[in-house]
């Protein structure tokens, strides 16, 4: 590992401006200071996306550029904006590349704004046996591979759809350590469900509304990702509203819904959201899954913040009751306290938030 690099955990802001610095992250057009989250790195749409015939992985020893021969239908120059359609498969060269010091791997995942949208976002590398997983020591493009699933979206270069976390070594907390940090700085309001990772459930009867969530309308008009707060929630959503605390999800369909719980991520610790397991019910809790430092912190404006969760039913009609248990999230150590927590002064839209549609809506 890197002089520059210390510590056992997930890399903090500070790591990835050196690594940065040092090559190991390098794109044609200069990372923007503004990508470097506190325990992520935001990565870029290149210019052009291929459509292709299905989702795939290089597969060990194979190249995605030579893969993308194969199944390409037909490219999209996305230079002046392109509208990627709903149901398809793309494939986007993203502008950085990786030369990852030895010890160091990476896992990557949508952004929260991404996966409001139902809009599936993977990561793939030459070589990639995983989605969203990269190798120790992987030298080589990243790709993104796109399927927009409720909204065709209108992008461009340089846009942020997916984000990347650089970790040396293991620093998951087992439950031991996870019951130890709990009690120490109280990581949710209620009970702790701690069971490979903290436990959260679905608000389905919240104290003032019966309205609890959105679901996405099948058949709406095009979202431009650059444009902020510019759409009415009612062109691309139905409210779900219930005074039973239980709703019906529908196959196929894709949910907006909350935690009852009240989440928080101590600067010293990032989380991962991962969705609970597939034998409890007809669907999962889905696309973005990092909780960054300082999520839900006092100290940078969080006293607690809901997970907002993403929610797509299966192959049959599935009842969801108020205080199921959905998913949970795995914390894992940092290496070091980053430079810069989530929230503070870095332009966060989602700290403190209850449920909350992406950032392209108007508040309803």
């Amino acid at each position: 590992m890197s002089d520059a690099l210390t510590g056992t955990g997930v890399l903090p802001s500070q790591q990835i401006e050196a690594m940065v610095a040092s090559g190991a992250i390098a794109a044609d057009v200069p990372v923007d200071a503004a990508q470097i989250q506190p325990a992520s790195l935001d990565l870029r749409l290149g210019t052009v996306a291929y459509r292709v015939r299905a989702s795939f992985l290089a597969g060990s020893g194979a190249k995605v550029a030579d893969r993308v021969s194969e199944f390409e239908m037909h490219r999209v120059d996305l230079s002046n904006g392109a509208v990627l359609e709903k149901g398809c498969v793309y494939v986007v060269p993203l502008m950085e590349r990786l030369r990852l010091p030895a010890g160091v791997q990476a896992v990557a995942n949508a952004k929260s704004s991404t996966g409001r949208l139902d809009l599936l976002t993977r990561t793939i590398t030459d070589g990639g046996t995983e989605f969203d997983r990269i190798a120790e020591g992987y030298d080589g493009p990243l790709y993104a591979e796109i399927c927009p699933r409720s909204f065709s979206v209108l992008v461009r270069p340089g846009m942020r759809l997916n984000q990347v976390r650089f970790r040396a070594g293991q620093a998951v907390l087992d439950d031991a350590a996870l019951r130890d940090l709990h009690d120490a700085v109280t990581l949710v309001n209620g009970p702790a469900v701690i069971d490979n990772g903290l436990g959260f459930s679905v608000d389905l009867q919240p104290e003032e509304t019966d309205l609890v969530g959105y679901r996405a309308k099948p058949h709406t008009g095009v979202i431009d990702l650059d444009r902020i707060g510019g759409y009415r929630p009612a062109d691309y959503w139905e409210e779900v509203r219930t005074t039973e605390g239980r709703i019906i999800l529908d196959p196929g369909a894709f949910y907006i819904l909350v935690s009852r719980e009240a989440v928080h991520i101590p600067p010293e610790h990032a989380a991962e959201m991962a969705p609970y397991l597939a034998m409890v019910g007809e669907f999962r809790v889905h696309y973005a899954g990092f909780f960054d430092p300082g999520f839900g912190h006092s100290e940078v404006g969080g006293a607690g913040s809901r997970g907002v969760l993403e929610v797509r039913c299966h192959e049959a009609p599935f009842v969801l009751e108020h205080g199921q248990i959905v998913g949970r999230l795995v914390y894992e150590r940092m290496a070091e306290r980053p430079a810069q927590l989530y929230g503070a002064g870095i332009a966060s839209n989602y700290q403190g938030q209850g449920l909350k549609l992406s950032k392209h809506f108007a508040a309803p």
